[in-house]
């Protein structure tokens, strides 16, 4: 039987941290399936199928990886995908406060789903997409965080043309 995880988020953008788990995920199951959230909550400076176009592109080619979005239930989306599990990555004790509180609700919603979580990898244990937008929109380099054809793609949204193009203050 295909062991399945899903790893959902938002993705906003994709990092170089989030492609670790990805890889990772693959030696412990059969599958991943990245799921990018579509969440109304949340204001994401890329569309839905801008992320998912950049995650694809960021990740080998690969018939173990697949790229999708969902708005519904996460239990629900990983009953319908045939996942065991969901994946969560950890970089620091608040994000298990925050994840313990889903993973409970989740496992309350459906008991068949487990879920688990991978520590990031050191290299990678600052990197939060919302930094990674921060650095960007004032002309931080974003060498290391994330992959090239994604800071190109933040470098048009937030209207800067070079790599290194910071603002005076």
């Amino acid at each position: 039987m295909e062991r399945i995880i899903v790893y959902p988020g938002t993705f906003d953008p994709v990092t170089y941290g989030h492609i670790d788990l990805i890889k990772r995920a693959l030696r412990i199951f059969d599958k991943v399936i990245v799921a990018v959230g579509r969440n109304p909550a949340k204001a994401p400076l890329f569309t839905t199928d801008e992320r998912i176009d950049m995650i694809v592109r960021s990740i080998e080619p690969s018939e173990n990886v697949e790229v999708e979005s969902f708005d519904c239930l996460l239990v629900d989306f990983a009953r319908k995908k045939g996942a065991c599990a969901i994946l969560r990555g950890l970089r620091a004790v608040s994000d298990f406060e925050f994840e313990l509180q889903r993973a409970i609700m989740n496992r309350k919603l459906d008991r068949s789903i487990e879920t688990v979580f991978l520590m990031t990898g050191f290299r990678w244990i600052y990197i939060s997409s919302t930094i990674v937008k921060e650095a960007a929109q004032f002309g931080g380099s974003l060498e290391g965080l994330v992959p090239p054809h994604v800071e190109e793609a933040m470098r048009k949204k937030f209207g800067l043309s070079t790599v290194n193009g910071r603002a005076n203050c």
